[in-house]
């Protein structure tokens, strides 16, 4: 009797264990980067940003690109190149630079022409919160001092952007 109360007692404590884990890693994934991190990376790395906006203004008619595939304009039909008109070298290329800015997916769409790179996200479905690098052709009129400014706002949020440096802005919605 005593070694299944020790044993109930430690299979108890390793679950205890687990979930306290698990609940950590989720709330601090929910947390999004600070605006001075997401600066700093872009400064780092603007090199690659720029030659990520270069290859998809290139690539006229893809409008996704992620470790998961490419997607046309309009569409949310992702093929693994060679499969999608991308070479796969050119693919790997987008897959390297992407990995080098920590980025999940790049876009690119609209009218005025936008080029997104997807930095942060966390959620759910209709609860899902973005932050993400932009390069847009004009200023956007939903421009906020900060990412904290942003944040203080009252919910429902507008997504906004916040000013880097020349056409280059943080996105957040939520």
């Amino acid at each position: 009797m005593r070694s299944f109360s020790r044993l109930a007692i430690i299979s108890l404590s390793v679950v205890a264990v687990l979930i306290i884990s698990c609940s950590t890693v989720v709330y601090i994934s929910g947390i999004p980067p600070k605006e001075s991190k997401i600066v700093s990376n872009f400064s780092i790395h603007r090199a690659a940003y720029e030659r990520l906006r270069t290859m998809l203004s290139e690539d006229k008619e893809v409008g996704d690109v992620a470790p998961w595939g490419i997607a046309r304009k309009g569409t949310l039909d992702w093929k693994i190149p060679p499969d999608g008109g991308m070479a796969v070298e050119r693919y790997k290329e987008y897959l390297g630079l992407m990995k080098e800015i920590g980025a999940a997916r790049i876009s690119q769409y609209g009218d005025p022409h936008e080029v997104t790179f997807a930095v942060w996200g966390s959620g759910w479905g209709a609860d899902t919160r973005h932050v993400s690098v932009s390069w847009l052709e004009r200023e956007p009129s939903n421009v906020v001092t900060s990412l904290e400014a942003f944040y203080r706002t009252d919910k429902p949020r507008q997504p906004s952007y916040v000013h880097i440096e020349g056409n280059w802005y943080i996105w957040a919605d939520w």
